[in-house]
């Protein structure tokens, strides 16, 4: 059964991978963005017990499922759940490429306008990605999959037609 959590920069192409799969094997799909924050202006994290009652949640009703996200301290919290994990390991370049072209994701912004808006923060923040040692860096994510004892996969380059 199908357990995966993939994890890496921002726009490094966790949710495409992730819609692929879903599409591809009938998978439930979780984008942790949609729980990690609290709906305050400016965001902050929701406390760690809460999203992790609502990653319960969706594991508690479905079998087989692929979580997404640049959150370490969540995705260590169902590690144990898991069957397989993808580190989307792009450079920085490609992310931030990624990041300029992606469509709009209305589940994370009311507008194609907010998105917009908020791009040169999100560019800064993904160039930050190797020095930062928060539960978003690089470090966090190498250090995960380095002591994952399942099964995993690296990724570092776009590829289109990967894991059909």
């Amino acid at each position: 059964m199908a357990k995966i959590l993939i994890f890496g920069n921002s726009g490094s192409g966790k949710s495409t991978l992730a819609k692929r799969l879903c599409d591809t094997h009938g998978l439930a799909h979780l984008d942790l963005d949609t729980l990690a924050w609290l709906p305050t202006s400016p965001p902050r994290r929701k406390p760690i017990k809460e999203s992790e009652q609502e990653i319960q949640a969706f594991i508690g009703s479905n079998k087989t499922w692929v979580i997404e996200g640049c959150y370490t301290d969540l995705l260590q919290l169902v590690e144990a759940q898991s069957t397989e994990i993808i580190f989307m390991n792009l450079p920085v370049e490609l992310c931030i490429a990624n990041a300029k072209s992606r469509p709009w994701e209305p589940h994370k912004y009311k507008t194609k306008q907010a998105q917009d808006d908020n791009l040169p923060m999100l560019i800064d923040w993904i160039g930050q990605y190797t020095e930062r040692d928060d539960t978003f860096s690089y470090t966090a994510h190498q250090q995960f999959y380095e002591n994952y004892s399942g099964g995993k996969k690296m990724i570092t380059q776009n590829i289109p037609h990967q894991f059909n």
